[in-house]
């Protein structure tokens, strides 16, 4: 077991004896990786910036916050049901050609918002976003698959991962002083623009095949299995796929519905709760938001050296996602108790620390789980994080209107942590789906 988890890994290769930089530096996955935190960044501010263009909008388009409320619940719900279909076609087609179309999608929806005249047009403009968005992480995990050795995926998703909640943070800035030069409409085309180029980027710096990249180097080649280097696209094995990841899908559920607590409401409660003016509640949600972008990247880089050290899968992958989600339960518990702005403010910031700790790892086991199918496995593990954005924020904000306070809300978001982090414990990503007849032919496959 040990044996094959360090052919798997890779542990011979860069990130084995320097480290997980070097693994990157100079290689073209390098160039790979980082293509991809763009898309992440970008992706991030083109579905949070109408949060802050919304006053604007309203004004402008007549809408009442009813109306607005509805606009923005339109991008999660194709955004949930795109997720599966998104997979498989990054596993039929390749990452290369889906990314690029979701990428252009994406991009004239943004664009289009700028150009919405009333209710219908800008809802129709944020359903293409859902749309657009929605394949996007399922076609880069499945690039990630093909690029980067196993040891490396968790680092992989993580630093992605956290370029997407720089996004959320730097989207409000920006899209204010875009407003501030211009107008609203100016902020989405602006955007649009930026969205299209990055697209034009990944046809042009991308392919399925690392083999076929112009720079790809015979050393670099060699540090990926026979079956990355092959980019073998066998038929998904529906019913041996779904056993081993729908539990995966719960726990991304539970993940996700505490992922949009945050996004969606502690705003809301620090200026609630507190009394804060908007600067003061504004900087108060952005230093707890920070905090998930550093876990990002140690979650990553924790379950990748755990992987390099120990060569189990299960070890590596299992104890940080459990960790993870009991660390996030028992820092939001105090929030339930006190009533003090700075110690809650630290205790938000911690869970939300640990919450994003399991973020690249829950991305990295369907890669562990299902490595010729990673595009479908990562969009059947999404769904989860699809359904919680639809039903999450409602729910949420339903709960404090009928009692009147934040106490049962927050009770249970953490219930649901609790439950997803024993559920984890049931999580094997060692236990992948055997190769294909196809894989098995592929020329030193061992």
């Amino acid at each position: 077991m040990v044996q094959q988890a360090k052919a798997r890994s890779g542990r011979s290769g860069p990130a084995g004896r320097g480290g997980v930089l070097t693994a990157f530096r100079g290689r073209v996955r390098g160039r790979v990786l980082l293509l991809l935190c763009g898309m992440y960044f970008i992706t991030y501010v083109d579905r949070v910036n109408i949060s802050t263009a919304a006053p604007f909008i309203r004004e402008d388009l007549g809408l009442s916050n009813t109306q607005l409320g509805l606009v923005m619940s339109a991008f999660a719900i194709p955004y949930a049901f795109f997720q599966i279909f998104g997979g498989v076609l990054a596993d039929r087609i390749g990452p290369r050609r889906l990314l690029a179309i979701v990428g252009v999608v994406w991009a004239v929806a943004t664009a289009c918002t700028g150009f919405a005249t009333g209710l219908a047009t800008l809802f129709a403009a944020r359903l293409a976003l859902g749309f657009g968005e929605g394949a996007a992480f399922p076609g880069a995990t499945q690039a990630m698959a093909r690029w980067l050795p196993a040891d490396q995926r968790g680092f992989g998703q993580g630093i992605t991962h956290a370029f997407a909640r720089l996004g959320n943070a730097v989207a409000p800035l920006v899209v204010a002083g875009i407003i501030a030069l211009f107008d609203w409409r100016a902020s989405f085309w602006l955007l649009g623009a930026v969205s299209l180029c990055w697209a034009v980027a990944w046809v042009r710096g991308y392919r399925d095949r690392p083999a076929d990249h112009p720079r790809m180097t015979e050393a670099e080649l060699a540090e990926l299995s026979a079956h990355q280097r092959a980019d073998v696209r066998p038929p998904v094995p529906w019913r041996a796929l779904l056993r081993r990841v729908l539990p995966l899908t719960f726990v991304d559920f539970c993940y996700g519905w505490m992922l949009w607590v945050y996004l969606s409401w502690i705003p809301s409660f620090f200026a609630g709760s507190y009394g804060l003016a908007l600067s003061k509640f504004a900087l108060f949600s952005a230093l707890v938001l920070v905090a998930g972008v550093i876990g990002d990247v140690l979650g990553g880089v924790l379950t990748d050296g755990l992987l390099r050290r120990t060569g189990s899968l299960r070890l590596a992958r299992r104890s940080v996602l459990v960790c993870g989600l009991f660390g996030s339960f028992l820092f939001v518990l105090p929030t339930l108790f006190v009533h003090q702005l700075v110690l809650v403010t630290v205790c938000l910031a911690l869970a939300f620390f640990f919450l994003e700790m399991t973020n690249p790892v829950l991305w990295a086991v369907p890669m562990d789980l299902a490595p010729e199918h990673a595009g479908t496995a990562g969009g059947v593990m999404n769904t989860g994080f699809g359904l919680a954005g639809v039903l999450s924020p409602a729910i949420f904000g339903l709960l404090v209107d009928r009692t009147g306070g934040w106490v049962v809300s927050f009770l249970v978001s953490a219930g649901l942590l609790l439950v997803g982090g024993l559920t984890a414990l049931r999580i094997d990503p060692a236990n992948a789906l055997p190769p294909s007849e196809e894989s098995e032919t592929v020329p030193g496959r061992q």
